[in-house]
């Protein structure tokens, strides 16, 4: 018996010995080199504040309800730009896609060189009337005070527009002539899913004729605090991102009067749909998650490194953990939200229909399709008619191997060394989803520094963005331009 516990003694011994050394052993430094060559650059800083806050102005909102479309502000804002940056104006052929979308031009002297694509869009999700009077400042003042520039759209997206474009009147003043042609891409609908700017911009480029090297949208940022036991910032850039589909669900009755119920109304055949499919979530996978992990891994705490490192052992620990996160459950699976119910419209009268709208984020691996199907499985119920409302499949995943993403992690880097850089997949949508057919190295990134207080202001109350974070996101894309447009 003693030389049993003993044998059991070194079992356990030598496999803790083998979790311990995977801790320290799995996860490698993968953070790349700054960029040389980062300097300082000359922002009339006055000028670009101002020029931005003008910008904040222009009410270019999209609804969702398409007859509320203001023209007038797009074509307003397409002005704006047109005087706010001659040089880019002088020297970049502009193409109007679609009426309001906007295509930038600036050729390089080698056509034999893949030109690279920035992207951004100029429309801002609307105002909720009910809380306008919460605001610090009027929504669409672009009001600057205290080093910050207030009002819808200054962090998503004029913010990326507005600094590319102040990016690019800089080079064009120092007379850069590029050998790798640049294009700029804004859509005016990103906030209503892209249909009518940025899938109109990917037809275009595909009738031409013309891929990308790389590919670079907002969608990602520079997080602190954000990363639990990590103390640097973190900048994560999106290889992918999850699709989006609206599933609507139906139920037909006969309706009458309530005194007289069947023993389940329209509605409640409709519930017990809903509760269906909230108790059965998608599986959960990692693979995502650690795709993050693993490329900041070596900064983690020793319990991160243990259990990512270990999860051959400990996966389902793992999962069970992370999924009591919001933020970290919706990387893990396809998510499922109930966000619209309709019934009868008196409380008297048994619904003749009842109504109710699931939204869902698709994980990479499942699609439209797929998702329906399991959905329809779960209801069991011919009585519940599910049908597909909006929907796209998720985006393939890009490398991090390419030449397109090395540089902007290079320059992430070279901006502030103390950044880690990561893949990350965006969990929401973006208008880079359109544009795989012309590039399989379509990347998300905006140098914005976000931390869990001001990720709230992001189509929320008082959005806003400092003037020190707008001044370096102009530094970035002026270098991260200027290096793309080489050889």
């Amino acid at each position: 018996m003693k030389k049993i516990i003993i044998r059991f003694f070194y079992i356990v011994v030598a496999f803790i010995a083998i979790l311990v050394f995977r801790a320290n052993t799995v996860f490698l430094d993968q953070q790349l080199e700054p960029a040389t060559g980062i300097t300082e650059i000359a922002v009339d800083e006055q000028l670009a504040v101002q020029r931005f806050s003008k910008a904040l102005t222009i009410r270019t909102v999209s609804y969702d309800e398409r007859s509320n479309f203001d023209a007038d502000s797009f074509i307003k804002f397409q002005q704006f730009l047109k005087s706010a940056y001659p040089l880019v104006n002088e020297n970049a052929t502009l193409t109007i896609v679609n009426d309001y979308s906007l295509v930038y031009h600036l050729p390089g002297s080698n056509p034999s060189l893949q030109p690279v694509l920035f992207m951004g869009h100029m429309d801002v999700v609307p105002i909720e009337e009910i809380t306008r009077g919460e605001w610090t400042y009027p929504p669409f003042s672009g009001t600057v005070a205290d080093g910050i520039i207030w009002g819808r759209g200054s962090v998503d997206d004029k913010f990326t527009v507005i600094a590319l474009m102040e990016a690019m009147e800089l080079l064009l003043a120092e007379g850069v002539q590029p050998e790798r042609a640049v294009y700029f891409a804004f859509g005016h609908d990103e906030e209503v899913g892209g249909k009518d700017g940025a899938a109109s911009i990917a037809k275009y480029f595909q009738d031409l004729g013309i891929a990308f090297d790389y590919v670079m949208d907002e969608g990602g940022a520079i997080t602190e605090g954000m990363m639990e036991g990590i103390d640097q910032p973190v900048a994560v850039i999106g290889v992918s991102e999850k699709g989006y589909v609206n599933l609507v669900l139906t139920v037909n009755a006969a309706g009458g009067h309530s005194s007289q119920p069947p023993a389940q109304t329209a509605v409640g055949i409709l519930s017990r749909a809903i509760v269906r499919i909230e108790d059965n979530p998608f599986p959960a996978r990692l693979d995502f998650m650690y795709m993050t992990i693993e490329a900041i891994g070596v900064e983690m705490p020793f319990t991160t490194r243990l259990a990512m490192s270990n999860l051959w052992l400990l996966s389902p620990l793992v999962k069970r953990t992370m999924l009591k996160q919001k933020d970290n459950a919706a990387a893990l699976r396809t998510t499922t939200a109930a966000t619209m119910v309709s019934g009868s419209p008196k409380s008297n009268i048994l619904p003749t229909r009842a109504r109710a709208v699931i939204n869902f984020r698709i994980l990479p691996g499942e699609t439209v399709e797929s998702v329906e199907q399991r959905i329809i499985g779960l209801i069991d119920d011919e009585r519940v008619v599910v049908t597909t409302e909006y929907g796209f499949n998720p985006s393939p995943v890009s490398p991090v191997d390419s030449r397109g993403y090395e540089l902007i992690a290079k320059t992430i880097r070279g901006i502030d060394p103390d950044v880690l850089v990561a893949p990350y997949m965006v969990r929401g949508g973006t208008d880079a989803k359109y544009f795989y057919p012309l590039s399989h190295n379509v990347y998300r990134f905006m140098m914005l520094r976000i931390d869990p207080d001001t990720v709230g202001y992001l189509h929320g109350i008082d959005e806003h963005v400092a003037v020190a974070d707008f001044l370096e996101a102009i530094r970035f894309y002026y270098h991260l331009v200027r290096q793309s447009m080489g050889g």
